[in-house]
């Protein structure tokens, strides 16, 4: 195993920050993305603008970024009912959980990348997901996380490490992460070619992206970013 890092990318704000937290850590990062017929597929769409933009924005960063792949998981799609994977209203259910929450999805997407990572030779798996800000997923939570690097490892027999940078940031304190690690720069790219909406939504510019403003992750989003523009105002 290598010190290189294989980073669970969907071509949202928070998988482009850990993306760019991975380069700046890394001299060999690939990617991983999950086509599980989502309803927002436009975030499948913008993957590979938001790669090409970082090449060209941050030409130390080109020389390590290698390949993109990309893993079709439609049978999640197949049997999940949900907000995500159907044409349904997004909802809070009995349970406690919004109707977006895709049962066991990040424990699939961990499993596959892990299993990308050793053919590929990676020793570091990077993931977005965080319990701070978030829409109450438990499979976004750091137990989980800690459990499934446990259990990849067993069944692997290998010493996976899986990071998550953003899981005890807030959204305001990401944007200030996306800055930090690249400057206005970043925090551009991010605002005009990531996708972080659950209805798939690109025709509409807000100060906060490319986003319809109205889904969980939108407002979310346009919390976070209203708190970082305070917060990085001069006194």
């Amino acid at each position: 195993m290598s010190d290189g890092a294989l980073v669970l990318f969907s071509g949202g704000q928070d998988s482009t920050t850990c993306l760019a937290w991975a380069l700046d850590r890394y001299d060999r990062v690939e990617t991983v993305g999950f086509d599980y017929r989502q309803r927002h597929r436009v975030e499948l769409e913008v993957r590979p603008q938001v790669l090409d933009a970082l090449r060209q924005a941050f030409p130390a960063w080109a020389s390590k970024l290698g390949d993109d792949h990309m893993v079709d998981l439609g049978v999640l799609g197949q049997v999940s009912e949900t907000a995500l994977t159907r044409d349904a209203e997004i909802t809070m259910q009995a349970n406690g959980l919004p109707s977006t929450f895709v049962p066991g999805r990040n424990l699939l997407f961990l499993t596959f990348a892990a299993t990308i990572a050793y053919r590929r030779g990676f020793k570091h798996l990077v993931a977005g997901v965080c319990e701070t800000d978030y829409s109450g997923y438990p499979d976004c939570r750091d137990d989980t996380v800690k459990a499934m690097q446990v259990a990849l490892n067993l069944g692997m027999e290998t010493r996976f490490v899986v990071h998550t940078p953003l899981m005890w940031r807030d959204k305001a304190e990401t944007w200030a992460l996306a800055h930090d690690l690249g400057g206005d720069a970043l925090v551009d790219l991010v605002l005009d070619e990531t996708e972080t909406c659950y209805n798939g939504d690109d025709a509409h510019r807000h100060s906060w992206g490319w986003v319809s403003g109205t889904c969980p992750a939108c407002k979310l989003r346009a919390q976070g970013w209203a708190t970082h523009v305070l917060k990085s105002r001069p006194n």
